[in-house]
């Protein structure tokens, strides 16, 4: 929380690193709002979870007609949605070697090229990155740019999983409870010690998105 809170004040890229649902967004949303570009726009985007054939237009945008099934007015991407704020490169793990190397070009260069364009657009956008696995293991088997890791890499932030840190447990259960009661117009449901101590008891795989759930 603490190296979240400086690096906030910077402009320096974040890599966030965590088992899924340990709320790497939720720690990056929260640097961009301790940041210089906190009514600046925040835009997330899961690298991993979209087809191949949209990720370079979902980041890049396209030009009208750029290719079969393409808008007529064209498509504004992820980094110029972004543009003075932050985006937030989600399971960036999960980018194609080709598309490794745009990224990678777009953070040296600080433009852009939509698909079918030939006119680069300036961008002033903050990356933050997180992984679900180690990317340095990812270099070591060819499976991302060396040279896109470092400048990614510039500070590391390793979000420890839950069954690491049960003591956060009835921290997160009463913060949890109080937002869905809230939410539902409930009371607060009271948790007895033999509820709590089986939550304890148990290994937690989902981190804190499978507590929360």
């Amino acid at each position: 929380l603490e190296l979240a809170r400086i690096a906030a004040k910077t402009n320096s890229r974040v890599l966030i690193m965590g088992e899924s649902g340990t709320g790497k967004e939720l720690f990056a949303q929260a640097i961009q709002n301790e940041s210089s570009r906190r009514n600046e726009p925040f835009v997330a985007i899961s690298c991993a979870t979209i087809p191949r054939y949209l990720i370079e237009s979902e980041l890049f945008g396209y030009r009208g007609g750029a290719f079969t099934g393409a808008r007529r007015e064209g498509q504004v991407g992820k980094f110029e949605l972004a543009n003075r704020g932050t985006l937030f490169l989600d399971e960036v793990n999960g980018l194609p070697l080709d598309l490794q190397a745009k990224l990678l070009r777009v953070l040296q260069q600080s433009e852009i090229l939509r698909l079918g364009d030939t006119r680069p657009i300036e961008i002033d956008v903050r990356v933050l990155a997180a992984s679900n696995c180690d990317l340095m293991l990812e270099v070591e088997n060819a499976g991302f740019r060396k040279d896109l890791y470092y400048r990614l890499n510039v500070v590391e932030i390793f979000i420890p999983p839950l069954r690491s840190r049960m003591e956060d447990i009835e921290l997160l259960i009463d913060h949890v409870t109080k937002r869905l009661s809230r939410e539902m117009g409930i009371p607060k449901p009271r948790i007895s010690a033999d509820a709590l101590e089986t939550l304890k008891g148990y290994h937690w795989p989902g981190n804190v998105r499978e507590l929360e759930n």
